[in-house]
């Protein structure tokens, strides 16, 4: 007769194979059947939950080392054959997806750091004592190359993130630091304990790190870590709406989770993503802010106190690389010195004068927008406008080459300013491959900070039509030069790029042959940029055959860019026919808008059924507006139902907006408040406002209080902004300092705001000084305001300062100059005035081309 564990062997053995997972699972369950243990007794021998348990006995979950341990000794067994069936679990793919198809990632275990973009760190010979970098970092621990890790705060926060990913919760966390301040590895070091757990890891690159994201992010499964290093390769692309629209998918869908999203970002970044538009600007980033919004975690460039001391342990335990780091590094800048940087920018700052216009040539490429890897022909070619007259009279005939071998000379034996780039066997061969570089990471951001303001010269634009290839690389530097004004450099790029099909570029130049007045181009580039799946291509189409009278055509054209992701169209389309008294095409049109989610239709039809008395359809679409990303339709309401006394439906709609990431309504509410003299509920919605993401109201509250003459409310308020941070709370206390007489003290303040992105304060100071008939002290603050506001791109800053200048012309052009320089085209409505043909690369008007 066969025994219960026998029978139970049998009836499981068709489901075994191979299946290592499977097997140990099997094991467990004749175990307990052989000891003859129900589910609450080996619950109440191991410890173990009962989730834990059944998980383990099931197959349904690869157990931890501890769980087999306290399994094996409840049911009296030899763990050590179960450890190596559970080992081999870990390794293998354990799941499907829903086609049958094998999940994307590989075991945690599986990966090298050094594949996942961790900076190799500085290694130290025991023998020399002097650091070098190790010219081969693979190895079969990997770790054992890495310095010893000093947990700080925003481990602590990693930490608890994993701990509820690894219960079952999709969580996600961006990174956001300097270069080379230890994000990536914090990253990596978070993730160890999940692979114990069976979680695999995905790194999406290739064809590009956006493509292969959204090409395959149907095939994550659960326990899958997403690791989207330097995220802004994933969110700040032409797709990054469409990359962060499915990561938020994929955390919120059931099925699939757990899952964990990693990513790192660079402060300007994330300053640029998480941006909240005027009301009426364009909103380019409303998916990646929504993305990002709460879930990124701070990592300061320097070692605090307390790190510092945990580091000197490691050291005195025998850790070399970081006693070595501990000896060069006296301001917290650990982690950048084991990345090489200072080397690095010791290297960039005696460079000789052409291996230095080498770098910035790479510098200005990187910071423009173009790819990693730099052809050596487009550096060659590029470097030599940046060399003064005489610098280029006294070049030498191998120049170029003393140069490039100066710069991709390693730091410490691994890391340089320029590294080649050889392409991986695995990548497919091209005809005629370039040669390319890659400028390293720290000089790259150093070059974003040090050069921001300033316009590439010629050979740069030369060098960048005849030597780039990549049509992405081409439009991307066609928007930089169209940014500064550069526009001739800005249709021969774009028309490069739309010679290799780039699907922007198509539509670019469609819509500057439209502004030229050449219809017949302008469709066929239209209709070139459709064909290559440009939706807003399909609406220019649709127009066209709109002002020809055939609107059956025209809406067929706008419901395929609808159906390509793109509703806007439609909405448009509906506008134009209602002014040519087509009110049932237009009607139908603005129907399919609103179910295809489009903002614009669903506000349109919001304020309608308002103004017909239906309130309840107006919220519900107000509400439908808000989910899209578009907080305008809650805003309004919210305004409507404050008009109409009614508060608690007011804060409601302004919280939906805020939620939709628009808290303005909050600060209006806040605003009405005080103005009625209820000041405590002011300061309740002014902190409601800004904990949805406009700490600005903080310093309006402050200027209030200022205002109020109530000093000791004024300095709370103000650190309760800084608190929250926002650098302009500065603003208040520059104030009163001015109004104290203290002059000195509130231009520090001042200057330490625009250091912290911004320049505001420095232009408010500024009338301060104009008005009181400071001319010279107004004139100098004017400047330094500008370049702060070159530096972060600040646009409002750079408007408020040429209007400033509006009486004296040429104040006002030579500011305008600065800004265009800088990228930001928006800098003055006057800008086609002054230049109506554009500006040369070296900042002279064009002439007519």
């Amino acid at each position: 007769m066969k025994t219960v564990a026998q029978e139970t062997e049998k009836q499981d053995m068709g489901d075994v194979h191979e299946d290592p997972l499977a097997k140990l699972a099997l094991r467990l369950r004749t175990l307990r059947a052989q000891r003859g243990l129900q589910m609450g007794g080996l619950q109440q021998r191991t410890g173990l939950g009962r989730t834990t348990v059944s998980q383990a006995l099931n197959g349904q979950m690869v157990p931890s080392e501890a769980t087999l341990v306290a399994l094996a000794k409840a049911l009296g067994a030899d763990v050590e054959p179960m450890l190596a069936l559970r080992e081999a679990a870990v390794r293998i793919s354990p799941v499907q997806d829903f086609a049958g198809e094998a999940v994307r990632g590989r075991p945690i275990s599986d990966w090298d750091p050094l594949d996942l973009e961790v900076h190799p760190a500085v290694e130290v010979s025991a023998e020399a004592g002097t650091a070098r970098f190790p010219d081969e970092y693979k190895s079969s621990d990997p770790k054992l190359e890495m310095p010893g890790y000093v947990r700080r705060p925003h481990d602590e926060e990693l930490a608890a993130l994993v701990a509820s990913a690894a219960k079952g919760h999709s969580r996600m966390a961006v990174l956001v630091g300097s270069s080379s301040t230890g994000k990536t590895r914090a990253c990596w070091e978070a993730v160890q304990p999940l692979a114990p757990l069976g979680w695999r890891l995905w790194h999406p690159f290739e064809p590009t790190h956006a493509k292969a994201l959204l090409a395959d992010h149907a095939r994550i499964g659960p326990r899958t870590v997403v690791w989207i290093n330097d995220a802004q390769h994933y969110l700040g692309t032409e797709v990054g709406e469409h990359v962060a629209s499915a990561l938020r998918a994929l955390l919120t869908d059931a099925t699939r989770g757990p899952v964990l999203i990693l990513g790192t970002l660079w402060p300007e970044y994330a300053a640029t993503y998480t941006v909240l538009p005027s009301p009426g600007q364009a909103d380019p980033h409303a998916q990646v802010r929504a993305l990002l919004a709460r879930r990124r975690i701070n990592v300061p460039d320097c070692f605090d106190t307390v790190a510092t001391a945990a580091t000197k342990t490691l050291a005195a335990a025998g850790d070399r690389q970081l006693a070595q780091a501990l000896k060069q590094v006296r301001d917290g800048r650990l982690a950048q010195y084991l990345a090489g940087a200072p080397e690095l920018v010791h290297r960039y700052e005696t460079a000789t004068p052409p291996a230095r216009a080498l770098l910035h040539a790479a510098m200005d490429a990187r910071r423009l927008g173009a790819s990693l890897h730099l052809p050596l022909a487009f550096l060659e070619h590029a470097a030599a406008d940046y060399l003064a007259d005489d610098e280029y009279d006294t070049l030498t005939d191998d120049w170029f080459e003393q140069a490039l071998a100066d710069t991709s000379r390693p730091v410490h034996g691994h890391l340089a300013p320029l590294r080649r780039i050889r392409p991986r066997r695995s990548t497919p061969a091209t005809s005629s491959p370039q040669q390319a570089y890659r400028l390293a990471d720290y000089l790259e951001e150093r070059g974003r900070a040090i050069r921001r303001i300033l316009c590439p010269p010629l050979s740069f634009w030369e060098a960048a039509h005849q030597y780039l290839t990549h049509a992405e690389d081409l439009n991307v530097l066609a928007d930089a030069a169209e940014h500064r004004h550069r526009t001739y450099w800005a249709y021969q790029l774009r028309d490069k790029a739309a010679e290799a099909g780039h699907p922007q570029a198509l539509y670019k130049l469609a819509e500057w042959w439209q502004a030229e007045g050449d219809r017949d181009e302008a469709e066929r580039l239209a209709a070139l940029a459709a064909e290559a799946g440009h939706s807003q291509a399909l609406y220019m189409l649709a127009f066209f055959r709109s002002e020809e009278g055939d609107r059956e055509e025209a809406e067929r054209l706008a419901d395929l860019g609808a159906k390509a992701g793109d509703s806007q169209g439609l909405y448009a389309l509906a506008g134009a026919w209602r002014e040519g008294g087509h009110w049932g095409s237009a009607a139908r049109l603005v129907a399919l808008a609103c179910f295809a989610g489009d903002a614009a239709a669903l506000y349109m039809q919001a304020m309608e059924r308002w103004e017909q008395g239906d309130r309840e359809e107006a919220e519900r679409l107000a509400d439908l507006a808000a989910e899209t990303g578009d907080p305008q339709p809650s805003y309004t309401l919210a305004m409507l139902r404050r008009e109409e006394g009614n508060w608690d439906a007011a804060e409601r709609l302004a919280q939906k907006a805020a939620g939709a990431g628009q808290p303005r309504a909050l600060v209006r509410l806040a605003e009405l408040r005080w103005e009625q003299g209820e000041r405590d509920e002011a300061e309740r919605l002014a902190v409601l406002a800004a904990d949805a993401g406009d700490t600005e109201v903080l310093t309006w509250l402050a200027g209030k209080w200022t205002q109020a003459g109530d000093r000791k409310q004024t300095e709370r308020l103000t650190q309760m902004s800084a608190d929250a941070g926002h650098p302009a709370a500065m603003y208040p206390l520059a104030m009163l300092r001015w109004e104290e007489g203290n002059r000195d003290e509130a231009e520090r303040l001042a200057d330490a705001a625009a250091n912290a992105g911004h320049p505001e304060v420095l232009t408010r100071l500024a009338v301060k000084w104009k008005h009181a008939g400071g001319q010279e002290q107004a004139e100098r603050l004017t400047q330094k305001a500008v370049d702060a506001a070159c530096r972060v791109g600040d646009i409002s800053t750079i408007l408020i300062l040429v209007t400033m200048a509006a009486n004296d012309p040429e104040q006002a052009e030579r500011l305008a100059r600065q800004a265009v320089d800088a990228g930001i085209r928006s800098a003055g409505d006057d800008v086609e005035h002054l230049w109506p043909h554009g500006l040369d690369p070296d900042g002279t008007p064009s002439e007519p081309w």
